[in-house]
């Protein structure tokens, strides 16, 4: 826990402020109007512009959204570096976006609210951000492959961009057209108590989704979604993720990574003290087959599984359509994974799955004090490892793994195997 402890004094150190180095600045003085009829966008900006170049340099600037208040926000970037040394963009009431996709005509349409290049960001306040996505869910392709009209790309509601020693804590997040946050190209941030609702039909929904930093704490929060409670891209490193309520949804997943045979570098991730309730996957690796690079010192520590699908999934094989790719002579090398911990029940006979490749296969795999049991008392669950080499010690179901001592032969592919892991 020393590295949590160590980016909460980074964000921390020298917010807190007497009241003559606070400065607020409230939306409504600006011209937010209440009600979430009336465009606020411009009103939001123009206060996030006094606060981001307050003349003093050492103090603490405010953006306020009132409590009691619903606001409607178009797309909106906002941007830094900003002249203070610490920025809050503090939210007690409600933040809308659009009800309509026509709303984003001849804007990207991957962005709601994005903040970017802004260090010592703290975003927060016990308000929520409605993103308002059914609109885009009903048009989107994940649900309707075969439509002309249907859309891949939809907007994600929170984007920070190279934003670093920050934070977003206490907040609720809630029916994003898309992922609901996510982290690009930033250091040392810190999500912390937030509550992300969506619904379980809701397509591409992902809770938290980090890509290209390092770093970082996701903690305390609860996410309920369409797709990965928390997902981790590529080119991420020292993450922690501890104390989550994951369901529904598709669990916390590492991946998919390598989809364009790029290099992948993903490594020093740990995952502790987590519930997952009804969730489609658990704890899950998913790389395909085309990428190189690596994922290594990945921990599952302490996770108890409610009902779920596939509690423990390593799938090397990933393919987005079901039996459509074939085995390849490359992948990313998976090492040195730890589950400890793990027990509950699944809801299928797969409660431990690792589909490792046979050109690269999983090692320094390790299970430690495993019990997961069937959720329906008539049925049985089972362990299948292809090419998965490490160490076991009360693991049940098991045996699995092929033991270091005794090498590589006789490994079984099982890259030809149903996609369960989707």
């Amino acid at each position: 826990m020393f590295f949590i402890m160590f980016v909460l004094s980074l964000i921390f150190t020298g917010v807190s402020c007497s009241k003559d180095d606070m400065t607020s600045f409230n939306v409504v003085d600006f011209g937010a109007v209440d009600g979430g009829k009336t465009d606020s966008s411009q009103a939001f900006l123009e206060a996030w512009m006094a606060a981001c170049n307050g003349e003093i340099a050492h103090v603490t600037s405010q953006v306020i959204v009132p409590e009691k208040m619903s606001f409607l926000v178009n797309p909106v970037t906002f941007s830094g570096p900003c002249k203070v040394k610490n920025i809050n963009f503090l939210v007690f009431g409600t933040i809308i976006a659009p009800d309509s996709p026509s709303n984003w005509d001849e804007q990207d349409a991957s962005e709601w609210v994005v903040f970017k290049t802004v260090s010592r960001l703290m975003v927060g306040g016990l308000g929520t951000i409605d993103g308002r996505g059914k609109g885009w869910w009903d048009q989107s392709c994940r649900g309707n492959p075969e439509s002309k009209g249907c859309t891949k790309l939809a907007p994600t509601a929170l984007k920070f961009l190279s934003c670093n020693d920050s934070s977003l804590r206490n907040i609720f997040i809630t029916n994003s057209p898309q992922t609901h946050v996510l982290l690009h190209w930033s250091y040392g941030f810190v999500i912390d108590y937030v509550n992300i609702q969506s619904p379980e039909s809701s397509p591409n929904t992902d809770g938290i989704h980090i890509h290209a930093s390092h770093h970082l704490a996701i903690t305390n929060s609860r996410i309920g979604s369409g797709d990965d409670c928390i997902s981790v891209g590529d080119y991420v490193s020292y993450l922690d993720i501890v104390n989550i309520y994951c369901g529904p949804g598709h669990g916390i997943s590492i991946g998919s990574l390598g989809s364009s045979g790029n290099v992948v570098q993903v490594e020093n991730i740990r995952v502790i003290n987590a519930i997952l309730n009804r969730t489609t996957n658990g704890a899950r690796i998913k790389t395909w087959q085309m990428g190189r690079g690596h994922v290594r010192g990945v921990t599952f520590e302490n996770m108890r599984f409610i009902s779920v699908k596939y509690p423990i999934i390593i799938d090397q094989n990933y393919c987005d359509i079901r039996g459509k790719c074939k085995e390849l002579d490359t992948g990313v090398q998976i090492s040195q994974v730890l589950y400890r911990g793990m027990y509950g029940t699944s809801f299928t006979d797969a409660a431990i799955v690792l589909n490792c490749s046979r050109v690269v296969p999983c090692y320094g795999i390790s299970m430690e004090y495993i019990r997961l049991t069937p959720a329906i008392t008539e049925r049985r669950v089972t362990a299948e490892c292809g090419n998965a080499y490490g160490q076991e010690f009360e693991v049940e179901p098991g045996p699995c793994l092929v033991q270091i001592k005794d090498g590589y032969k006789g490994a079984k592919s099982m890259a030809a195997s149903p996609n369960i892991s989707k």
